[in-house]
């Protein structure tokens, strides 16, 4: 009655991000209700590995009582501090300190969001604020990838280049520019990293010319596209491309709300690729999910013309909830968890679950596999050689992660066939393990799927 009750009350009431309203009331919400480390337990008691931390975001993994006591102490001293008015509070700029500590070079200030969307959004005002201020108002257009993903706000969801995030809304605006994305495995230049940096570079340019040298503002870049599939960049792509914006005089936005805190091995990608970008966005595993929070890391350089400019004047952007107390004393406790033995962990757990994954390159249905650390993928086709994606009729998303759900594993089964892991960097070797044994098991029973036969056949 308790489940049943919860599904009519969903129905009747809950709105849920990105779904189809109507397949949601037919299909009915699966309700979670507790969770430790990376398994999860749903209202019926069934537990699963939760091979994706939620929504890319529970790094730590769940049930740590020390963020639970982060939080509790702080709500009882301080639940909330505005940061207007010149006032603040104690976790916050502590966090945004240590914070400015481990950033790449010189990002040495940071605005608190309540999520990567409104990280994403701020940038935006701030980057015109900047060129404004700089006496370039012509510089207002934006140039981001297709297959990447910059939030689903409305600005954000226009730098966006996905389609369900576009249709039905009129965006993107004619302000909002897009260049191919480098996707080794289906990139027109071959899979070879030079001719993929090479093709990256040359579309940006052109891009450049065509809208105008003097008239561009940025480029948006993830170190490896998440919600376009888990498309990782070959290595030297971030860093070829930052060294174009900067010879160009294009502002360098690194968008680490996925790859952040140690999703790809160190607590930021971007100290990977060897890069410092003139803006960093974070989200996600910043408080490891436990609360809301978000945050722009801002370049000196950037930060000094628009306080000049400013001078005695307010900059005119801000949110009620930035800088909350509860989420930076959550950030805080979370920090010292990743650093206290999760990064290593997960290194670790990342090289487990990528050797796992490369093994299963043979099965009959997986064309590609893809990722760095604890974020992954495998890209499904019923013909290799071709890398014919699986027919739309074998409803890909929906029924593989029916099937995961049913084998005890949640992943992410985008539409075009990608399966996409991101699991807590808490993971045990048994815990890996498990994600790849269901893996198997979910890929086998879809092989015998009806539809995927066929294609297969044919």
């Amino acid at each position: 009655m308790y489940n049943n009750s919860l599904i009519a009350l969903d129905r009747a009431h809950l709105i849920h991000p990105v779904a189809s309203y109507r397949g949601h009331e037919q299909q009915g919400v699966r309700v979670l209700a507790s969770a430790k480390g990376a398994t999860v337990t749903d209202a019926s008691g069934r537990q699963l590995i939760d091979g994706f931390a939620g929504l890319w975001c529970v790094n730590a993994g769940y049930g740590h009582d020390s963020i639970v006591e982060a939080a509790a102490r702080q709500m009882r001293e301080l639940p909330y501090a505005t940061a207007y008015f010149g006032l603040g509070c104690e976790p916050a700029i502590r966090l945004a300190s240590e914070l400015a500590d481990r950033a790449p070079g010189d990002l040495n200030h940071i605005y608190f969001t309540l999520g990567g969307s409104d990280a994403i959004d701020s940038t935006v005002r701030f980057i015109r604020y900047y060129w404004i201020a700089k006496g370039r108002p012509q510089r207002d257009q934006f140039i981001s990838i297709e297959q990447g993903y910059h939030g689903s706000s409305t600005v954000g969801a226009g730098l966006t280049a996905l389609p369900n995030f576009h249709a039905g809304f009129g965006i993107p605006f004619d302000w909002q520019h897009k260049i191919p994305s480098p996707y080794p495995y289906r990139n027109p230049a071959g899979d070879d990293a030079t001719s993929i940096i090479e093709a990256s570079l040359a579309a940006l340019r052109a891009k450049v010319e065509a809208i105008g040298p003097d008239r561009v503002a940025a480029f948006y870049a993830e170190p490896i596209q998440g919600s376009g599939g888990v498309i990782v960049p070959p290595k030297g792509w971030m860093k070829a491309m930052r060294d174009l914006c900067r010879e160009l005089d294009i502002l360098f936005v690194a968008d680490e709300v996925i790859t952040g805190f140690g999703r790809t091995g160190p607590l930021f990608a971007c100290s990977d690729d060897g890069i410092v970008a003139d803006f960093m966005t974070t989200a996600k595993g910043l408080t490891s999910g436990y609360v809301p929070m978000g945050a722009v890391f801002m370049a000196d350089h950037v930060y000094q013309v628009i306080a000049d400019s400013a001078g005695a004047s307010a900059v005119g952007h801000g949110y009620t909830y930035s800088a909350h107390p509860v989420s930076a004393a959550v950030g805080l406790e979370v920090l010292k968890l990743y650093e206290n033995g999760l990064l290593e962990n997960g290194i670790k757990a990342g090289a487990r679950l990528m050797a796992g994954l490369e093994a299963l390159r043979d099965h009959p249905l997986v064309g590609d596999v893809r990722g760095r650390g604890m974020l992954a993928a495998i890209e499904l086709v019923s013909d290799k050689k071709t890398k014919t994606p699986l027919p739309a009729e074998a409803q890909a998303s929906r029924r593989i992660f029916d099937r995961a759900w049913d084998n005890g594993l949640i992943v992410r089964a985008f539409a075009n066939g990608v399966l996409g892991y991101a699991p807590p960097l808490c993971c045990t070797d048994q815990d890996i393990d498990a994600i790849l044994e269901r893996t198997v098991d979910t890929l086998d029973q879809t092989l015998e799927d009806p539809d995927v036969r066929r294609a297969l056949k044919d």
